[in-house]
C-alpha cells in the first residue's frame, strides 16, 4: 500500500471537518499543536495535559448553571449570579467555542423551578414553528437492553426515516451464527413511507446490519466520509455497490427527509466522523446524540460541539435520546492522547525488542499514535488482521492517517528488519477465535512467530463476555516466553462512550423537556435516567423504552405505546433468518450431550428386523471403548421394535418415536445423560 502524503490528502478533506496535520513525520503525536501546521484552527485547542481539569471546569460552569437538581429551593436562584462570577477562569481554561455555552446557559437558572410536568421546562414546546397537535412516534428496533445492532425508525404524519442498522455478535448459546440484525419486518412493511437512513458512524453495530436492509429496502443513505466509505466496502461484499444511493454529509449539514430535517453535529467517539443528530419535527426538536464522549485534545478531527448543543438548548429541545453506555461510570473519560503517553512509555521500555500491538481496527486515532510513535523511535510497521490492513489502506488514502513514506512494511519482509526496528499492528485485542493475535498465540499465524523477545501490548478492555478468551491469548502467549502488557497495568485503552460527567454536561447544554436513554443495558438506561432527574428532568417526563416498542412524543407528553414486529435474526453462512430458537435449540442439544443415530431394516411387508439395529455415535461415547453398553442399547432397540409388532403398530413414524424413547430412557438410566437420538429404519 503507498502511505498517503499530507500534500496529496489536503485538498479531499473538507477543512470543517479535519484539521491539517504536518507533513513533519518524525514529530511524535503527543508533541503536535494545531500551530505547526500554519493554519489557524478554531475547533481544536492546544494539546492539554490537564484536560480532566479543563473538563472538569467546564462542566462545573455549565452544570452550575443549567442544573435544577434542587427545585424544591427557589429561593436559592439569586445566587446564580455568584456562581457566574465563580466560574469564569473555566470559560478561560476551555476552548472558545466550547466554553460559549456555559454563558447561554446561565439564563435558565432564574427560571422557576419544575414543580410537576406542566411547569416544567417548556423550552421545546414553546417553538413558533412546532404544531401543538404534531405527533412523533419514536420505535426502537434494536440497541435497547442490548450492546448492539442499534436501530431507530422515527415517523411523523407519512414520513419515516431511519437512525443507524447495526448487527450484534452471537451469544455463547448462538452455536454455529455468524451475527445477529435487527428484525426488518415494519420496515419491509413501511418501506413506502421511507424517505432515508442516516448513520452516526461507521462502527459495526451501527452499520453492519445496513447491507441487508438495503437487499429489501431501497432507500439513500446519508454518512460522513469515512462512514460512508466503510458503508461502501459492506455494500460491496455484498454485490449491492451501484445499486444504492449513497450522499456525503459533513457537521453542520441539513439533511430533509419528508417533514424532517435532520443536522448532523460534530462529536468526538472511538472512530473520526462520528456525529450526533438534531431532528427538527413539527412536535419540536429531537436530539439523538450517536456515541460521543467528551474529548478537549483529540488526536485529529474536530472537539465535540458543545456550542452546537448549548444553542439548541437555548432554542428548546422537546427530547433528549442519549448514548447510556458507560452511565455507571463516575467522573469523565480520559483523552485518547493518554494512550499515546502510555504508547511513548512502552516503546522506551521495549528499546531493544519487537513490538506487537493489539487494537479495535477501526480506531483510527490509536493507529495514528501508533505510527507516531514508530516514527519518533525510527521503527518500521507492519499490520497482521483483514480488517486492520483494510482499516490502514481506506483511512491512509483518505488523509485520516498520515503514513510518511518508508514506514509501512509488509509482513513478507520482516525477517530483513531486527526486532528493535519493528512493530506489527495486529487485530485480536478480543481474544477472537480466528484473529491474528489468537493464531500468533496458538503458534498458528504464517508469517508471525511469538518468541521471548517479543512485547506485546493489548490495547483495548475486555469486551464484557470476552474476559475468558482475552484470558486464554494472553495466557498462551505467555508460555511463549513474551511479555504481554495489558490495560490492568497501564492506560492502555480509553472509551469512546461518555461518562457520567460528560452525560450530566450534555443534560445541562440541551435542557430536554423529555428524556429517553438508549444504546445500552437496561442497568445503563435506569442509571442514565437517575443522572436526569439529578438534572432536574422529572420522571414523569423520562421514558426506558423497549424494542419493537413506539414511543409517543408530542410537545406536552412522552409515553410508551403500542408495538410493532421487531426481534433478533439470526445469519448463518448465506442463510438470514432461516436459523429459529428450534434449530439453536437443537445445536445445543448436540454440543452438550452429542448424537445416537439407530440404523434399523425392517421388511415392509411383514415388519421383522432383517439388520440391525447399528449404533452410530457422535460426541456421546466413544463406541470401542463402550461396547457393552452399546450391546444392551441394541437389545433395548430390538424391544422396542418388538413391542410395536406385537400391538400391530406399522407406521413407520411411530416405530422411530419407540426406539427414541425407550433408548433414551436406557442412556440416560446408565449416563444421566440426554443425547439427541436420531432412528433410521430402511425398508427393504
Amino acid at each position: 500500500m503507498k502511505p498517503i502524503n499530507e500534500s496529496e490528502s489536503k485538498q479531499d478533506r473538507p477543512k470543517r471537518r479535519y484539521h491539517r496535520r504536518s507533513n513533519k513525520a518524525a514529530k511524535p503525536a503527543a508533541e503536535e499543536t494545531p500551530a505547526a501546521s500554519g493554519e489557524e484552527l478554531v475547533s481544536t485547542p492546544k494539546p492539554s495535559r490537564s484536560r480532566k481539569k479543563t473538563l472538569d471546569e467546564a462542566i462545573a460552569a455549565v452544570i452550575g448553571a443549567t442544573a435544577v437538581s434542587e427545585p424544591e429551593k427557589p429561593r436559592e436562584k439569586k445566587q446564580s449570579g455568584s456562581r457566574k462570577k465563580n466560574n469564569r477562569p473555566a470559560k478561560e481554561n476551555a476552548p472558545a467555542e466550547q466554553a460559549a455555552p456555559a454563558a447561554q446557559a446561565e439564563a435558565p437558572a432564574q427560571e422557576a423551578p419544575r414543580k410537576n410536568q406542566k411547569n416544567s421546562r417548556r423550552r421545546g414546546g414553546n417553538n413558533n414553528n412546532t404544531d401543538p397537535n404534531a405527533r412523533v412516534r419514536i420505535i426502537p428496533l434494536g440497541g435497547l437492553h442490548e450492546i448492539g445492532k442499534n436501530m431507530t425508525v422515527y415517523e411523523c404524519g407519512e414520513d419515516m426515516f431511519i437512525v443507524d442498522c447495526g448487527l450484534a455478535f452471537p451469544d455463547d448459546e448462538m452455536f454455529g451464527v455468524d451475527v445477529v440484525i435487527p428484525d426488518f419486518t415494519f420496515v419491509e412493511k413501511n418501506k413506502d413511507k421511507i424517505r432515508g437512513i442516516v448513520i452516526t458512524h461507521g462502527h459495526e453495530d451501527h452499520i453492519g446490519g445496513l447491507a441487508y436492509l438495503l437487499k429489501t429496502v431501497n432507500i439513500p443513505v446519508y454518512a460522513t466520509r469515512l462512514t460512508l466509505a466503510l458503508i461502501e466496502g459492506k455494500l460491496k461484499e455484498h454485490g449491492l455497490l451501484g445499486r444504492v444511493k449513497l450522499i456525503e454529509k459533513h457537521p453542520g449539514d441539513h439533511i430533509k427527509l419528508g417533514g424532517f430535517d435532520v443536522e448532523l453535529i460534530a462529536v468526538n467517539h472511538s472512530i473520526p466522523d462520528a456525529c450526533a443528530l438534531a431532528i427538527s419535527t413539527k412536535a419540536g426538536l429531537i436530539i439523538q446524540t450517536g456515541d460521543f464522549k467528551v474529548d478537549f485534545t483529540p488526536v485529529a478531527g474536530p472537539v465535540i460541539d458543545l456550542a452546537r448543543f448549548g444553542q439548541l438548548g437555548q432554542q428548546g429541545v422537546l427530547a433528549l435520546l442519549a448514548d447510556s453506555t458507560n452511565a455507571e461510570r463516575p467522573g469523565a473519560t480520559k483523552s485518547e492522547r493518554v494512550v499515546g503517553d502510555t504508547f511513548e512509555t512502552l516503546f522506551k521500555k521495549a528499546e531493544n525488542r519487537r513490538i506487537i500491538i493489539a487494537t479495535f481496527s477501526s480506531n483510527v486515532h490509536r493507529l495514528q499514535q501508533i505510527v507516531d510513535c514508530c516514527v519518533k523511535h525510527g521503527r518500521k510497521l507492519a499490520v497482521s488482521g483483514r480488517s486492520m490492513v483494510n482499516m490502514v489502506e481506506r483511512a491512509a488514502e483518505m488523509g485520516y492517517l498520515n503514513i510518511p513514506e518508508g514506514t509501512l512494511v509488509d509482513l513478507d519482509v520482516l525477517s530483513r528488519y531486527p526486532d528493535n526496528k519493528l512493530v506489527i499492528a495486529t487485530t485480536g485485542s478480543q481474544g477472537e477465535p480466528m484473529s491474528a493475535l489468537t493464531r500468533m498465540a496458538m503458534n498458528d499465524h504464517r508469517k508471525i512467530t511469538v518468541t521471548p523477545n517479543d512485547f506485546i501490548i493489548l490495547s483495548a478492555s475486555p469486551i464484557p463476555g470476552n474476559e475468558e478468551s482475552v484470558t486464554r491469548v494472553i495466557n498462551a502467549l505467555l508460555r511463549q516466553g513474551a511479555e504481554v502488557i495489558y490495560e490492568k497495568t497501564y492506560d492502555l485503552h480509553t472509551s469512546g462512550h461518555a461518562q457520567q460527567d460528560e452525560l450530566k454536561l450534555m443534560l445541562a447544554l440541551t435542557k430536554p423537556r423529555f428524556f429517553m436513554p438508549v444504546h445500552g443495558e437496561y442497568k445503563h438506561l435506569k442509571k442514565h435516567c437517575d443522572l436526569a432527574a439529578a438534572m432536574g428532568v422529572p420522571r414523569e417526563n423520562m421514558v426506558i423504552g423497549e424494542i419493537g416498542r413506539v414511543v409517543e412524543l408530542s410537545p406536552e407528553q412522552i409515553a410508551l405505546g403500542g408495538t410493532v414486529p421487531s426481534g433478533s435474526v439470526m445469519v448463518d453462512g448465506l442463510g438470514v433468518g432461516d436459523v429459529g430458537s428450534i434449530v439453536l435449540r437443537d445445536r445445543k442439544h448436540l454440543a452438550q450431550d452429542g448424537l445416537i443415530i439407530v440404523v434399523v431394516a425392517m421388511d415392509s411387508a411383514t415388519g421383522e428386523v432383517v439388520s440391525g439395529p447399528d449404533i452410530v455415535s457422535r460426541g456421546f461415547v466413544y463406541v470401542r471403548e463402550a461396547e457393552d453398553m452399546m450391546s444392551d442399547a441394541r437389545r433395548v432397540c430390538l424391544r422396542a421394535v418388538d413391542r410395536c409388532r406385537e400391538q400391530e403398530v406399522q407406521d413407520w413414524g411411530s416405530i422411530k418415536n419407540a426406539i427414541k424413547d425407550q433408548l433414551g430412557q436406557f442412556v440416560w438410566g446408565r449416563t444421566k445423560r440426554s443425547p439427541m437420538i436420531l432412528p433410521i429404519i430402511q425398508e427393504v
